[in-house]
């Protein structure tokens, strides 16, 4: 049976868009986003033209030309007697699956990608392009090179800082090839092959393993449920002679943990103490869904920061823009060490997140919305079928970081993907051997693909051989 949605409740999904100018386009974009990520699931039968165009109050010609662009883009289809009814342009692609990872080989056909945790795109991506196109010319006039970015997306990013509590330039400010490129040019222009740093544990796999391709020395510091262990990492600093440390204090990768106001100037005073360098990861900073506001950025507590973030998170990954934001005596030499990886961001999309940054309180406030629906649907699907599993709850991020009754978090890995569920074990994210009883969860899919990916993984925890290995020839994840 096609499901169906009333104009009421399609009028509230669509919100403001109906007022954006041209207003066809709008509807239509933002209808495109709501099939995306599974608020209006495909297959549904959307209202009337007429009925629609009375609702939000347009034109029934703004609704005809909006399902049109709709159905020529592959999100809809007009049917016989059944009216406009959504569609996926390429379900196989858009369900998760295959992401980062090659398709499974003889597991079910739809498969489910838990290793990626990144939210649809906003609905004012189009546009943002479209608008970018306009600055284009110019800078069609020069090179083409901005090693340090474009100038006014750099001011823009300080502008950021500054509102949040760091005093921020605009020579403070270089834009990078995605966070995980901010990593790589901390990690050149300041470490040296054996340096120890302090770090996370668990923690982002990718950046961890950045660092020790750069041979950096990897002390990992314990983050448990309740957080950081302060004494811990005080009494760690003299000890191991650290050189720098790797920090995740905003809504940490995959515990979900938020680093308070008093602990981020407690860590700061020791890290200032031992002259230690901080490489601040805040890629998830604005990804709150609810709960208290975010403290001031480290480096208001700690002046020898680099504060690394990006736009994977907060707009969309397809974008590959991040930055770093550094003390203007250390930007020389990641300037330099900047120029052996490569010469610069394209241009082209940093003007596109210039223009989304316009929008970002609107496009928070709505992704806040999704995530947290998609949060508390996969918690109550782990608590009704896996009782068994702890799941601590985040205020922000992506994940949830959950705890398993037994230390098998690897063989379940391999028992969920002959299920069709990509899963990536706790071990992936620790910087020494351990964390097999923990498991990273994102929350970044619709609704329905949640609920069926627990169904899945509980099929697996119950068919679960605690001696089962990784085969040699199971492909490491990627993960996001």
């Amino acid at each position: 049976m096609t499901r169906t949605i009333s104009p009421t409740r399609l009028a509230t999904l669509l919100g403001r868009a109906p007022e954006r100018h041209p207003a066809y386009r709008s509807v239509a974009e933002a209808l495109r986003l709501l099939v995306d990520d599974g608020r209006v699931p495909a297959g549904t039968r959307l209202p009337s033209e007429r009925a629609l165009a009375e609702t939000v109050g347009v034109s029934r010609a703004t609704v005809t030309r909006a399902y049109a662009l709709l159905t020529e883009q592959g999100y809809a289809s007009s049917r016989r007697g059944s009216g406009t009814v959504t569609d996926l342009p390429d379900a196989a692609s858009r369900d998760g699956r295959g992401a980062l990872m090659p398709r499974i080989e003889g597991g079910d056909t739809g498969v489910v990608d838990l290793t990626c945790a990144v939210m649809p795109p906003p609905v004012q991506m189009h546009t943002a392009y479209e608008q970018a196109l306009t600055r284009w010319p110019t800078y069609l006039q020069g090179s083409g090179y901005y090693p340090l970015g474009v100038p006014a997306l750099r001011e823009a990013v300080a502008a950021r800082y500054t509102q949040r509590g760091l005093p921020t330039s605009a020579d403070e400010v270089m834009i990078t090839s995605g966070a995980v490129g901010a990593h790589a040019i901390a990690s050149r222009a300041f470490l040296r092959p054996g340096d120890r740093l302090l770090l996370d544990s668990p923690t982002y796999p990718n950046g961890m393993e950045a660092l020790r391709a750069d041979g950096a020395r990897l002390v990992a510091m314990p983050v448990d449920e309740t957080g950081w262990d302060l004494d811990a990492w005080e009494a760690a600093l003299p000890r191991t002679g650290a050189r720098a440390t790797l920090l995740l204090p905003d809504y940490q990768n995959p515990t979900g943990h938020l680093m308070g106001e008093g602990e981020r100037a407690r860590l700061g005073r020791a890290l200032t103490r031992h002259d230690v360098l901080a490489v601040v990861d805040e890629t998830l900073v604005e990804t709150r869904v609810d709960g208290p506001g975010v403290p001031s950025p480290f480096a208001a507590h700690h002046r020898r920061t680099i504060t690394l973030g990006g736009a994977s998170k907060s707009h969309w990954s397809g974008l590959r823009v991040g930055w770093l934001r550094a003390p203007a005596r250390l930007m020389g030499p990641l300037a330099a060490a900047r120029t052996t990886l490569d010469l610069g961001s394209p241009v082209l999309e940093q003007l596109a997140l210039l223009e989304l940054m316009a929008h970002d309180d609107e496009i928070t406030a709505s992704r806040a919305e999704v995530a947290r629906s998609r949060r508390d649907t996969l918690v109550a699907a782990l608590h009704e079928h896996l009782p068994q599993w702890r799941t601590r709850v985040p205020h922000g991020g992506l994940c949830l970081w959950v705890t398993l009754p037994e230390p098998v978090s690897t063989p379940f890995v391999v028992a969920a993907e002959r299920h069709g569920v990509i899963l990536a074990p706790g071990p992936r994210f620790a910087p020494e051997p351990g964390l097999e009883r923990h498991l990273r969860i994102p929350f970044a899919l619709p609704e329905p693909t949640l609920r069926d990916a627990v169904h899945r993984m509980a099929r697996a925890w119950a068919e679960l051989d605690p001696g089962a290995h990784a085969r040699h020839d199971l492909a490491t994840p990627l993960i996001a």
